[in-house]
């Protein structure tokens, strides 16, 4: 996984990305997948990052001062850099643990995502839960022929690509 700082170019609201790898930020960005959380917009760019880079073996590490404790962000603000909310990273893990559990109960069909959808849905195939990829316009074309579909809050690597 590998976590980039992103801001959308019309509010420049921050935020951060975790994708599978960089080519995968840039296909999802390409396909309009990557949006900002505030605002929607599509827009969305990598911000500027300062490398994580490891001391040398033989320098000290200095005390850093503890900073005082915070009031927690007021709901909406941007956090960069600063703990998540409470409670934030409980609701990811479940979600997580939620979409883990989903995908053991259904198929992966790659690419074939949209045709497989529809398929089902004109009764050509039986229906079962299914999961895979598909363009933001084949995910709109699947919406407006009442083709009930959900996308998946956290990335999915395709069976293949896995350690």
């Amino acid at each position: 996984m590998i976590v980039f700082d992103l801001f959308c170019q019309p509010g420049g609201h921050r935020f951060e990305g975790w994708f599978a790898s960089s080519g995968e930020f840039v296909r999802q960005q390409g396909l309009g997948l990557v949006v900002c959380p505030h605002c929607g917009s599509a827009r969305v760019e990598k911000a500027p990052m300062a490398p994580a880079v490891g001391r040398k073996g033989n320098q000290a590490i200095a005390a850093a001062p503890v900073p005082a404790a915070s009031a927690p962000a007021a709901p909406g603000a941007t956090v960069v850099g600063g703990p998540l909310p409470p409670g934030a990273g409980e609701i990811m893990a479940k979600l997580a643990a939620m979409q883990a559990e989903a995908l053991r109960q259904s198929t992966w069909v790659g690419d074939a995502f949209a045709e497989q959808s529809r398929a089902m849905h004109y009764g050509e195939r039986d229906a079962e839960t299914i999961h895979g990829q598909a363009t933001l316009e084949e995910a709109r074309d699947l919406l407006e022929e009442g083709v009930a579909l959900l996308p998946l809050p956290f990335p999915v690597a395709p069976p293949d690509e896995l350690n």
